[in-house]
């Protein structure tokens, strides 16, 4: 029986303006090469100074995960030499780095550590181009320990890892646009036996290639060890039209790197004092919202994991049910129809037409009886389309409830003159024609009649008629 081993080692873009020991720009999508200096271009004599910003945002992280952050931390020099890495060497950390020992969905993280990006090579045709705009970009790489026996399990914890980077406003988790890489570390074993020789993929940007990848290289490995064969520890990549892992060189080893202290760059020092600071920043994140609309608001897991798959979704609902007094209305209308409409719109949360106010005066509207459950969905809509008042909407297109006993009465004894055969079938026993009977009696009143008091007159009409005939 075999078994799946994997680790993974995330590599997310953190939310600066500037770039980790320079100044310059971070946007994404600038002109080639206009976004450099002597600086992130490596040139002698260019001192580079790190970025506090960077440092904070790179905490926030560690604490979410239940990292340690520890007091003193090294850059080094990781030497290697490619052609979108001008100084022949990364500044990154390695032996002392600034944060282990966290965990995230039953997987142990065992370390965060800061880093600056390289380049991007750019093939066309016959060439390769190089753009450096990317080169001093900082990073946070998150190394998990062996603990992942599934491409599902790797997916879903890099689901989770994302979400909580997002949610800190650490990274914003765009992997079509290089923010969030991946690399997965796949090795397979008999059950029982030490671990196997573990073969690294690099740069998987979707959870789609990252479950494929995964699974195409522990087949790859099972075919090989089972032919007689060994594994040999390699850096692969994945190609998604061909649907398999490639060889892109021997994977390297610690010692290939040739690390050793960055000379310009002092030890950096966190205090518990800064590290205070930075935790009293951090919002509400996913699992302790989770926990929490189950205790107070009596959600289920699925339903809240929902509602929690971005912030700012989670930050809607929570002013909607504030703002309406019914947590549970709010979910519902937020889970079923908010999100459903943004599916529809194609829009994010933050470009609906609809406030959590809006939505919350909705519901209000619906809970006091002044609307029906029917005119608050076509309010709803409209809402949604025109970003108008769900009063407004009411008044105009006259959708506010009857719920005046008189003139429900005498809308209910039209209907039971004009449908004399079916007032005699619920005298004969036929509890089904009541159905009818009030469908008819919501049709005279052109759906405004509130339910329950059209329901509760209706019977009342029918019982007493039973009893004079």
């Amino acid at each position: 029986m075999w078994e799946t081993v994997i680790g993974l080692e995330v590599h997310a873009r953190l939310l600066t303006r500037t770039k980790i020991f320079c100044g310059c720009s971070t946007a994404f999508g600038a002109a080639p090469n206009t976004q450099v200096c002597p600086v992130c271009l490596g040139y002698p004599g260019a001192l580079p100074v790190l970025n506090r910003q960077a440092v904070e945002l790179a905490i926030r992280m560690a604490l979410a995960t239940g990292c340690e952050v520890h007091p003193r931390s090294v850059f080094a020099r990781k030497n290697y030499f490619y052609p979108d890495l001008p100084k022949g060497y990364q500044i990154s950390q390695f032996d002392k780095p600034l944060a282990t020992h966290g965990a995230l969905q039953g997987v142990r993280i065992l370390r965060i550590h800061m880093e600056e990006d390289a380049g991007k090579l750019v093939h066309e045709s016959d060439v390769s181009l190089v753009d450096l705009n990317r080169a001093g970009v900082p990073l946070i790489e998150i190394v998990s320990e062996p603990d992942i026996t599934s491409s599902e399990q790797a997916s879903a914890y890099l689901t989770r890892l994302r979400q909580i980077l997002m949610y800190a406003e650490v990274c914003d988790g765009n992997m079509e646009e290089g923010s969030l890489r991946c690399d997965a570390n796949v090795s397979v074993r008999r059950t029982g036996e030490p671990l196997g020789t573990r073969c690294e993929i690099k740069n998987l940007n979707s959870f789609r290639f990252l479950r494929s990848a995964i699974d195409y290289e522990v087949r790859r490995q099972i075919e090989v060890l089972e032919s007689g064969g060994a594994i040999q520890q390699q850096t692969r990549l994945f190609d998604p039209v061909a649907g398999e892992t490639r060889v892109m060189r021997s994977k390297e080893e610690a010692h290939d790197y040739r690390y050793f202290p960055d000379p310009d760059l002092f030890t950096l020092a966190v205090d518990d004092a800064w590290v205070g600071d930075v935790r009293a920043s951090l919002p509400a994140l996913p699992e302790a919202r989770i926990e929490r609309y189950q205790r107070e608001h009596g959600m289920s897991v699925v339903d809240a994991e929902v509602i929690v798959a971005t912030r700012a979704v989670a930050d809607f609902y929570e002013a909607a049910a504030e703002a309406s007094g019914n947590a549970r209305a709010a979910g519902n209308w937020v889970r079923n129809e908010v999100l459903r409409v943004l599916n529809e719109q194609k829009i994010g949360i933050d470009d609906y037409r609809v406030t959590p106010q809006m939505l919350a005066r909705l519901i209000r509207l619906l809970d006091s009886g002044a609307i029906g459950g029917k005119a608050a969905k076509e309010v709803f809509e409209e809402m949604s389309t025109t970003g108008d008042e769900a009063e407004r909407i009411v008044e105009r297109k006259g959708l506010a409830q009857v719920s005046d006993p008189t003139v429900i009465r005498e809308a209910a004894l039209r209907v039971l003159q004009n449908n004399a055969a079916s007032v005699e079938q619920f005298h004969a026993g036929s509890e089904k024609v009541f159905g009818f009977l009030v469908g008819q009696l919501m049709k005279e009143m052109r759906g405004k009649a509130k339910a329950e008091l059209a329901n509760e007159i209706l019977r009342e009409l029918l019982t007493k008629s039973t009893a004079h005939s």
